[in-house]
């Protein structure tokens, strides 16, 4: 859907006094609200060049939501959650910060860790770089990686899961 197509339903639902409209595709899940005469909400992936034709007393912040299809539920469904269940028995380690995740020291170098691995405290698992700075992320636990949880040179916030450990 274009920007101009979400901008005529914004001002279809500002003049129409509707209180609210919905529309779903495969790709887009789109949810516009009015009350009083007043779009208001949150403003996603849009700019303020999209709304300049709508009267400013009419826009306070219109309410245009994204959102991605769920697929269809399958028949693994069930035995995916129970795996997920299991996870609990692990050590989460997660992220001490926000920055890049770096699962090698260098792009011609081998990974800090495997699925596989055994560790223990101290053992650097990571790189989190923030800032220009590039932060080693030691162990805190002994163990057996089990899964890791992010993509090599991937953004990660903190307190992500970066890994899975199984305390022996």
């Amino acid at each position: 859907m274009r920007n101009n197509e979400i901008q005529d339903l914004v001002k279809l639902v500002a003049k129409s006094g509707v209180s609210e409209i919905s529309l779903e595709t495969e790709k887009v899940k789109l949810t516009i609200k009015n009350e009083n005469g007043i779009v208001k909400g949150k403003r996603t992936g849009l700019t303020e060049q999209d709304f300049q034709s709508i009267p400013v007393q009419q826009v306070m912040q219109p309410v245009v939501e994204y959102a991605v299809p769920v697929p269809a539920a399958t028949a693994e469904a069930p035995v995916a959650a129970e795996n997920e269940n299991d996870d609990s028995k692990y050590v989460t380690i997660k992220s001490p910060m926000i920055g890049t995740a770096y699962a090698r020291p260098s792009p011609d170098k081998d990974l800090f860790v495997n699925v596989g691995d055994e560790i223990k405290p101290g053992d650097v698992i990571c790189i989190v770089e923030a800032m220009k700075l590039f932060n080693e992320i030691e162990a805190e636990v002994s163990g057996k990686i089990v899964k890791v949880l992010f993509d090599d040179q991937s953004p990660v916030e903190y307190d992500q899961e970066l890994f899975l450990v199984d305390p022996s």
